[in-house]
């Protein structure tokens, strides 16, 4: 076998071809320049479509699948092989209307309930979700610059209006492949072959990009060197590494501006030569980072200056948000302290510049990891990556108040109490419709309130992709984003941090890690990492930390809320707000389970021969607005007892009750308490809708 035929085999571990390849751009440029550019032997790229260049209708379904169970979509994708429904519709074999008929009987089938299955082709067919990969667009770009041929290679369905579901430029690609016009679908050699002939390529000239393993097989039995896509930005990372010349643009994660978002450029130019010397020439340049949802930040270039600028969005905001001022000054506090910070180097509160207030600071290259699964990266790697976010949150929490000059910088003390009329009042003003769960939160939060043991600088969204990396070690070299920050209880911050261990990875907004194998991937638990706090903090424990994940998913909750709001009134600087109105209730219900477990660890504390004297009120855990409210008793005496008091202590039980008292406790400890992890993580999992079978193991257990 030849260097080719082994880089290009699928038995050779992707990340040993990916090592190979770099190294042999390092020991020998010049010979890698005469074979990568412009002289094979890749000549062409071929792309799947969705998941690849859209996002996958499996991405599409995990968004809208928030009234039926989780996963039905997806398992009647598959349902039949390749005589099911979607295949059929694939190869145009059925109408439109005939597969929307099929596939919903099928999904109300799996799901035990009725699907609107039109409801999920709209979208998955809309112009909000049907939008090309940015990283997919700069690549095709690149790929063409260099002289190479691009193609697309899709299963695809034609339209009720008779067109092809393509919502591409055809203009990107010298050939397209689409399944419903040609009658085959991938895996079948021939559609690759097809693709091929009008390429005028052989298989070792061209590589293929998909995201399913047989499409990808069967492209590297043909002798297609193949890249299994399971993040389009790693894809990429690796197709670079094979062609030998960068994909993307020289500012990562930026696009055009949005023409919502646009700033005048001329005033903006004329700030800036004032504020960096009238020497400055040459035409401004201006991006928009294509990841947040609050403040709108630009990449501005003018001359030899690379700056970010952070503005105030438009239109009427809630009070109290947006607050740049703030963000600006504690990054000038914070960078004297020694917390990685950008260098701020102005801030402008004249809103006839840019629109609104906004601040300038210096651009600060690096990474920005936006899976917490961090993929592409090895056990070890994502280890040193957690690590180093700990120790820099410990860093935070660390400062000294009165060094720094931030000892009025927020209050001292019921940071919790605050936080929750806070955003109890921001959710208010931005809703849109009632949602129980919130209207539970809004009154259960209030009374069970943790005692604050410390007063820190708190970042307020503190999380992995408002880190920006090294790019060749785990070293924080910037924390962004400072907008919520304030002085607080830290671990409100901690909690916060560990919220993607608690959604799922197909989660629309942000992936997360509730179905992933942690200690495969080599990342801690949530567990695990706040003990690796405490352990750097020097402190021990909270056993409130249910409480902390309730408050901080409700206060996600609410900030959606505000996104959602604000997108009805083209305010919301992501162009994914929209989304996140359904997400509000989502958001609430994970909060209302976490509060849930406060509750049950409050009674696994309970004593077992007097009563609970705690400082909140234990037994609104699952008060709902209307219900009956219980006053707490710790008199256990008959006398007492007969006046309809409930009763906390045991002694205070009948003999027979005592017995059946003893028999769950015993129960509870022995096998529901130890199955409570299991329990969870099937919770979080796309069968939550169906029985855990732990759960009906503990119902024949059961006393």
């Amino acid at each position: 076998m030849c260097l080719r035929q082994l880089l290009q085999s699928s038995q050779l571990p992707r990340a040993w071809r990916a090592a190979f390849l770099t190294h042999v751009r390092g020991r020998h440029p010049g010979a890698w320049k005469r074979t990568h550019s412009g002289g094979g032997p890749y000549r062409a790229v071929i792309f799947d479509m969705g998941r690849v260049l859209l996002p996958s209708p499996g991405r599409v379904a995990a968004e809208w699948e928030v009234h039926i169970p989780s996963g039905t979509i997806v398992k009647a994708l598959i349902s039949g092989g390749e005589n099911g429904p979607w295949m059929k519709f694939m190869r145009a074999e059925i109408t439109t209307e005939d597969f929307l008929q099929e596939f919903g009987s099928l999904c109300s089938e799996i799901s035990k309930t009725s699907v609107p299955v039109n409801s999920f082709f709209s979208l998955l067919t809309s112009e909000r979700v049907a939008k090309q990969f940015p990283v997919m667009t700069e690549a095709i770009t690149q790929i063409r610059a260099k002289g190479l041929q691009t193609a697309v290679l899709s299963n695809n369905f034609y339209l009720p209006n008779g067109k092809s579901f393509l919502p591409l430029d055809r203009k990107q690609f010298d050939v397209v492949v689409e399944s419903c016009l040609e009658g085959v679908c991938k895996p079948d050699p021939r559609i690759y072959k097809l693709c091929l002939e009008r390429l005028g390529r052989q298989p070792s000239e061209s590589v293929f990009l998909d995201d399913l393993g047989p499409n990808l097989k069967a492209a590297a039995g043909l002798g297609i060197h193949t890249i299994k896509v399971d993040d389009p930005e790693t894809a990429i990372k690796e197709l670079e590494t094979l062609l030998g010349f960068p994909l993307r643009m020289a500012v990562p994660n930026t696009r055009p501006v949005r023409k919502t978002m646009e700033i005048p450029k001329d005033a903006l130019e004329k700030y800036l030569k004032d504020l960096l010397g009238t020497q400055v020439t040459g035409p401004l340049e201006l991006l928009q980072f294509d990841h947040g949802q609050s403040n709108p930040t630009y990449y501005v270039k003018l001359a030899n200056h690379q700056l970010v600028l952070r503005k105030k969005p438009p239109g009427i905001l809630l009070p109290s948000a947006h607050a740049v001022e703030r963000e600006f000054r504690i990054m000038k506090a914070l960078a004297n302290a020694g917390v990685p910070v950008p260098k701020v180097l102005d801030l402008c509160e004249d809103s006839s510049v840019v629109g609104t207030p906004f601040y300038l600071m210096e651009y600060c290259p690096g990474l920005i990891y936006k899976d917490p699964s961090l993929p592409g990266l090895e056990p070890s790697q994502r280890r040193a990556i957690y690590t180093a976010m700990n120790r820099v949150l410990c860093k935070i929490h660390s400062v000294d108040l009165k060094a720094a000059g931030l000892e009025d910088y927020g209050k001292h003390g019921n940071y919790i109490a605050r936080q929750v009329q806070t955003w109890i009042k921001q959710y208010r003003a931005s809703e849109t419709s009632t949602i129980p769960a919130m209207e539970r939160l809004i009154e259960w939060l209030p009374l069970h309130l943790p005692r604050q043991q410390r007063t820190t600088v708190v970042h307020g969204d503190f999380r992995l992709d408002n880190l920006l990396f090294h790019p060749e070690t785990a070293e924080v070299l910037a924390v962004l984003d400072w907008e919520l920050s304030t002085l607080g209880d830290p671990l409100a911050d901690v909690a916060y941090n560990c919220l993607a261990h608690y959604l799922p990875s197909g989660f629309p907004i942000q992936p997360g890690l509730s179905d992933c194998d942690l200690t495969e991937l080599g990342i801690p638990t949530a567990e695990d990492y706040f003990r690796m706090y405490c352990l750097h903090m020097g402190i021990p424990p909270t056993e409130n930390w249910n409480f902390y994940v309730a408050f901080s998913f409700f206060r996600i909750a609410a900030i959606l809320q505000g996104v959602y709001k604000r997108s009805l009134t083209g305010q919301a600087s992501s162009a994914t707000a929209k989304q996140t109105g359904k997400l509000t209730e989502f958001m609430s219900n994970l909060a209302w389970d976490f509060a849930i477990k406060e509750g049950f660890q409050v009674f696994k504390e309970m004593p077992a021969t007097k009563p609970l004297m705690r400082s909140h009120h234990t037994l609104s855990l699952l008060r709902t607005p209307g219900m009956r409210s219980y006053v707490t008793s710790t008199d256990s005496s008959p006398a007492h007892a007969s006046k309809g008091a409930l009763i906390f202590s045991p002694e205070g039980l009948p003999h027979r009750v005592r017995e059946l008292y003893q028999q769950l406790k015993e129960f509870m400890e022995r096998h529901v308490y130890p199955a409570e992890p299991e329990l969870q993580r099937h919770q979080a999992s796309a069968e939550r809708w169906t029985p855990s079978p732990l759960v009906e193991d503990l119902k024949v257990k059961r006393p």
